[in-house]
């Protein structure tokens, strides 16, 4: 059989099978339409669970389904042709030990994801720092991948394989500790009482997001940890406050802390620490 007879052969067949691949591409499209649909609307009118497991275990099934759905089309088409998936594999000998090699990073990725689910290390509408680098809002979990969209709008892909630590900004409460660092010529009696003040505005103002016991009352209110550091990289002395609140309100508890303690050391006149630089010059003395 010549070249031309071969490519002659090859076209008769995909003629021949185009209809049925069009056909069973479209019935499995559908067929993912339909169960999405399905899933959607199960979550939509049950509340076992809460809102955010709920859309982890959406997105999760969602992937799910998109695999096998490939998978299985690709597996039609080889049966379109006639093609017997078992005795291909079988023979395959070097070239599906090298497909084996491959598909090691594919299932560490599977692995990975659904332990991340099993652990409940993170869930669909977090913040999230994975491995110290990419922070943002998991915006979908799939089966072998998460989708972090990061504060400025870019969408991070990350193999599930691949991560080593993540840090979870959602996981029922967060503490806000922020510190101030003040010249070494500050009274640190002076420091304590305008702090205290401060302590007590922020419970005032701030009192809606702090987390709350069975009674309602505040488990740890904003409070003045005390002297952080003597010498704060040698430029004075450093105090801190801290106050355990709400994870979902976190982010702006902790900027409106640094405001308020901002606004406090201006009001009061209070002298901040300032960062000294050691100028050399070539011949190595100091200006």
């Amino acid at each position: 059989m010549n070249t031309k007879e071969i490519l002659a052969f090859i076209k008769s067949v995909l003629e021949t099978n185009t209809a049925q691949i069009i056909i069973g591409g479209i019935t499995i499209f559908a067929l993912v339409i339909v169960l999405r649909r399905i899933i959607r609307s199960f979550f939509k009118r049950t509340r076992f669970i809460d809102d955010k497991k709920e859309k982890t275990i959406e997105s999760m099934l969602n992937s799910v389904i998109k695999y096998v759905a490939t998978i299985g089309f690709i597996f039609y088409i080889l049966s379109v042709f006639e093609i017997e998936v078992g005795s291909m594999l079988a023979g395959a000998g070097v070239l599906g030990i090298v497909i084996g090699f491959g598909a090691q990073s594919l299932m560490k990725d599977l692995f990975a994801g659904i332990f991340l689910l099993y652990e409940k290390q993170l869930q669909q509408g977090d913040w999230i720092k994975v491995n110290h680098t990419f922070e943002g809002l998991v915006e979908e979990i799939g089966f072998r991948v998460i989708k972090v969209r990061q504060w400025s709008g870019t969408l991070v892909t990350i193999s599930s394989g691949q991560i080593q630590t993540i840090e979870n900004y959602n996981m029922n409460k967060m503490r806000v500790i922020e510190s101030v660092t003040v010249s070494f010529y500050e009274d640190p009696k002076k420091i304590f009482l305008i702090l205290e003040q401060t302590c007590e505005r922020l419970n005032q103002e701030l009192g809606s997001y702090l987390k709350k016991d069975l009674t309602g009352s505040p488990i740890e209110p904003f409070t003045l940890y005390g002297m952080g550091s003597l010498n704060d990289n040698y430029r004075g002395y450093q105090y801190t406050i801290t106050g355990l609140c709400e994870d979902l309100v976190y982010f702006t508890a902790a900027k409106e802390t640094r405001r308020m303690m901002a606004e406090a050391m201006f009001e009061h006149g209070i002298q901040m620490a300032e960062q000294h630089i050691d100028m050399r010059t070539n011949d190595g003395n100091k200006e």
